[in-house]
């Protein structure tokens, strides 16, 4: 993780901290997708990802409707053996996709950046050594977001 550490602290552009985030994150829980979610405003804006199949790079949810946004208004992580179980998923977005099971952590600042997730296609019980290693990435990719302000979306919704 020290090299990652390294990558994202010397990234050169905006463009540059999502690809190493969405990558790390998915390579480093062997996951079967990751994506990198940045708060707009009062939604969940899907900046990134990298997955088995296509997912919702680059579209926009309700903060108090999706699992990023809860990730981020709650300030803690959840993980998620089972989605077709869970009252926080909503099920007409997810229904579609391979995502089965899933770990979302918030990107702190101190406030809510965004957060990162990780999707797994089988039922999955995130274990405490990938929990902290995806908490780990997040707070690097907090400090790497921070240096480009002015390519993140608005921020207002939790100031």
């Amino acid at each position: 993780m020290s090299e990652t550490m390294d990558r994202l602290a010397g990234a050169a552009t905006l463009e540059e901290v999502q690809r190493i985030v969405r990558t790390t994150a998915r390579s480093s829980l062997a996951a079967h997708g990751a994506t990198l979610v940045l708060l707009d405003g009062d939604l969940c804006y899907y900046a990134d990802e990298d997955s088995m199949s296509p997912l919702w790079k680059g579209q926009r949810f309700p903060a108090v409707n999706c699992i990023s946004g809860w990730a981020m208004l709650n300030r803690q992580t959840v993980a998620i053996k089972d989605i077709r179980v869970d009252s926080r998923i909503p099920q007409e977005a997810y229904r579609p996709t391979f995502v089965r099971s899933l770990l979302m952590v918030p990107i702190l600042r101190p406030e809510p950046l965004g957060a990162i997730g990780c999707y797994w296609a089988v039922p999955h019980v995130a274990t405490p050594a990938e929990t902290a290693t995806l908490e780990a990435l997040a707070e690097a990719a907090g400090e790497a977001l921070e240096r480009f302000p002015e390519g993140l979306p608005a921020r207002g919704f939790f100031n």
